[in-house]
């Protein structure tokens, strides 16, 4: 057999059940085996969108997305979405076609060195330069992008190799990893701290969903009635109706949330990546000792002081834990108050009518059409900053954040990488008018493999979220608007049903018939960042 045909077959091995990608030249002698394959490949239009798919793939199955791209530009395309996998710690195996092994000693077309390209963005990446390798390095890609702390693997594969016989080879047997637990010592060290602070405080990151730990979570809190704010990429950890969620902290400054973290002696912080959240936001002095439960020790931060690690498994450690608790009462009357602040922001614009909408108003109308499990994606804006602190959760997975990398233009191929794993459920991607021209190509995509997605654009002309820094910062805009096509016949061009909010009121109907359509539709939603300055006024203004 070819060597690509090797490779497809290992990656049958690996469960992979799609690849998103654009061919190549150098690509050739794969896309050719993938005929013969039981791997969909679904093109797309851009090759950062490909990664963008794969990494929202993984982040919802646990199980790595698989992203391919030709050499040189197509491979530097990929780049960014494999850089944002790897930083929001989503398993991704990208491969990349490259040029024969002949030519690489000279200046030669299209060629770029592509392993010490992608090194610092990966967590393991190799070129086959042999046949006989390909399931070692495809066994090993897998099971590095899917180790705690999971994130990109990358396979660069000269195409003088791709087209080469070898002997028939069989793929290497899957095998499954395990975490380790905590000790009885360390649990019972984690349980007297907790017993002995006076003003605990519990941050829910994002390792809570990748360990399946989120019930484990709510049993916990349950039991110690210890409050829980959640980072952006932690959402859903705890229901947002529970008494004692404080919602989402991340913004850098003040919010509602910062005199619980100041008043707080004892900082839980539970699957916790330090990449989305600084503590220099939260614990300035590193005053504030942290018990670190996850299952890596903690980045070496001078504002993140460990005063305990409780690594691996972090469910089972959490069970654990909370056996080794006693049922406990705590004055929790000040959270009671953060949650009315937090909430009554969104109460206060539910039926708001001024046109452009509101964030806030966006936000009630959307949280009150969809259903607890339905799947918001949002890109990265000035609407991001809105929904993370707005949008609130039952369950974890249904309001995907990208916060560590947070590139640009993830929202509309994330949104067909959840509806690919979630057909059954409504997926809603929420895109500024900037983010959303990065990657509207996938429109077509989406037509294309007809996927009942639904776009939420809020169109403001500009790049809200750097006007808001800049306002802040020097009271003045520079270089931040631009004009837009006329999104309505843009997305009616690709085969999308396209409405338009023209009134304050008519948004929910619109959202409600969007989701009774079952088709791919776009929404054009005008929206007031002057909401942006009022908030950073209002926060200024929160004292302890």
């Amino acid at each position: 057999m070819k060597v690509a045909e090797l490779l497809i077959k290992c990656l049958e091995q690996e469960g992979v059940e799609y690849i998103f990608g654009v061919p190549g030249e150098e690509n050739i002698d794969m896309m050719d085996a993938l005929l013969d394959s039981s791997i969909q490949f679904i093109v797309t239009r851009h090759e950062t969108s490909a990664a963008f798919m794969a990494g929202t793939y993984g982040r919802l199955t646990g199980k790595p997305g698989v992203c391919l791209a030709t050499l040189g530009p197509g491979a530097t395309n990929l780049l960014t979405g494999v850089a944002n996998a790897n930083m929001d710690l989503n398993p991704i195996v990208a491969i990349t076609g490259q040029a024969g092994l002949d030519r690489q000693h000279k200046i030669s077309h299209q060629y770029y060195d592509l392993i010490h390209i992608y090194e610092p963005v990966t967590k393991w990446n190799a070129q086959i330069k042999k046949g006989e390798i390909v399931p070692e390095v495809i066994r090993k890609a897998f099971q590095v992008a899917t180790q705690e702390k999971p994130g990109a693997t990358h396979i660069d594969l000269p195409e003088d190799i791709a087209e080469m016989e070898i002997d028939a080879s069989s793929p290497l047997e899957v095998t499954k990893h395990t975490l380790s637990e905590a000790g009885d010592q360390v649990i019972q060290e984690a349980a007297k701290l907790i017993e002995q602070a006076k003003h605990p405080i519990i941050l829910a990151g994002n390792g809570i969903t990748r360990g399946n730990a989120s019930d484990q979570l709510r049993a916990l809190v349950e039991k110690i009635n210890i409050p829980v704010v959640h980072t952006f990429m932690g959402k859903g950890a705890l229901s947002w109706t529970n008494e004692l969620s404080l919602l989402t902290a991340g913004l850098a400054g003040n919010d509602y949330i910062t005199c619980g973290f100041k008043d707080s002696d004892l900082i839980i912080a539970i699957g916790f990546d330090i990449a989305e959240y600084s503590p220099e936001n939260w614990n300035p002095d590193g005053a504030t000792p942290i018990l670190h439960i996850d299952t890596e020790e903690a980045e070496t931060d001078d504002s993140y002081p460990v005063k305990l690690n409780v690594l691996g498994d972090i469910n089972e450690n959490l069970k654990k834990l909370q056996q080794a608790l006693s049922p406990q009462e705590r004055n929790n009357a000040w959270v009671t108050n953060v949650r009315k602040n937090a909430l009554n922001e969104l109460e206060q614009f539910k039926e708001d009518t001024s046109f452009p909408l509101k964030p806030q108003k966006i936000i009630a109308d959307l949280r009150s059409v969809l259903k607890e499990d339905d799947i918001v994606i949002s890109d990265v804006g000035a609407h991001k900053m809105w929904m993370a602190r707005m949008y609130h959760t039952y369950q974890p997975n249904t309001c995907l954040i990208s916060n560590g990398l947070a590139s640009m233009g993830i929202a509309v191929p994330g949104a067909i990488g959840a509806k690919i794993v979630h057909p059954d459920r409504t997926v809603v991607a929420v895109c500024g008018d900037g983010s959303f021209q990065m990657t509207g190509a996938e429109l077509e995509t989406a037509k294309r493999l007809n996927l009942p997605i639904i776009i939420l654009l809020w169109r403001d002309d500009g790049y809200g979220l750097i006007e808001w820094h800049q306002l802040k910062k020097f009271n003045r805009s520079s270089n931040i608007k631009f004009g837009n096509p006329d999104f309505i016949q843009l997305a009616s061009s690709y085969g999308f049903e396209a409405l338009q909010v023209k009134k304050g009121e008519e948004l929910k109907g619109i959202l409600e018939k969007a989701i009774s359509m079952k088709k791919p539709v776009l929404i054009d939603c005008p929206v007031d960042y002057s909401e942006n300055m009022k908030l950073t006024e209002k926060l200024k203004d929160i004292h302890c």
